[in-house]
């Protein structure tokens, strides 16, 4: 497979209890408290010269209801970043509320594995660019990927092959892939994951995530076959700067 010619950075800020924080693998008793205020966060990334950011409601996503429209009304109304966002999104209204905020895209994480039809319904209703669908895996003791809901916090026993060959026939085009392992673990993403499913099913734009530990993971996940990568604590806490991966963009 050619690797795509360019990738997209999406600098991420989760919020939780209107606070920057970063889980460890999803668990919400190890997490990690960053000193910036969200939308101050948000700004520093656009002044550093990116476009894109992705923000996760974090208390929304274990207890449904997105609360962050205020932030990102603030984020849109200053017209540098495209947002997409999610955490709780369980109905058409949600949908719709976030998309009216200046959303560029609405990102469907637990209700893409537990109400497949109605995400789907959702790409032919808001169209394929306005919808992210987020699946987080984990592989289990017989190397099967499964997918967790609620905040990582409850099995669903589906498998992400068979939910990735719906989203395929639905027409879904963006998929961000979180291999939960390595979320918040500076260990490197599973690139493995990643160029698996960009060959096996080449129609998704594949956004990496998870694991991130220094901007050369950015040309890594170019060379996966991934279009856009996840930027979370590794830039949080200064490992590497947005000019380190923007540089690395521009090599690939």
């Amino acid at each position: 497979m050619t690797a795509p010619k360019a990738i997209r950075l999406y600098p991420a800020i989760d919020v939780r209890e209107g606070r920057v924080v970063r889980l460890a693998q999803g668990d919400y008793a190890r997490e990690t408290r960053y000193p910036a205020d969200p939308l101050a966060q948000a700004m520093a990334y656009a002044d550093a010269g990116v476009d894109a950011l992705h923000l996760v409601d974090l208390d929304a996503a274990r207890e449904g209801g997105y609360t962050l429209l205020p932030l990102l009304r603030a984020i849109a109304e200053d017209g540098r970043l495209q947002v997409q966002t999610g955490g709780g999104v369980r109905g058409d209204d949600d949908v719709l509320r976030i998309l009216d905020a200046g959303a560029a895209r609405v990102v469907v994480g637990s209700l893409a594995v537990k109400e497949t039809a109605r995400v789907a319904g959702w790409l032919q209703q808001f169209g394929a660019e306005r919808i992210v669908v987020a699946l987080d895996t984990r592989c289990d003791d017989d190397g099967v990927w499964r997918l967790p809901v609620h905040g990582w916090t409850q099995g669903s026993g589906i498998e992400l092959d068979a939910l990735l060959d719906r989203y395929a026939a639905a027409g879904a085009r963006h998929l961000l892939c979180t291999d939960i392992a390595r979320d918040g673990m500076l260990g490197g993403p599973n690139f493995a994951l990643y160029q698996r499913i960009t060959q096996g099913w080449p129609a998704f734009a594949v956004q990496a995530s998870g694991g991130v530990r220094e901007a050369a993971d950015v040309a890594a996940a170019r060379n996966a076959g991934c279009e856009g990568i996840v930027l979370g604590r590794a830039l949080l806490e200064g490992r590497f700067t947005l000019a380190d991966a923007l540089r690395e963009v521009a090599a690939c």
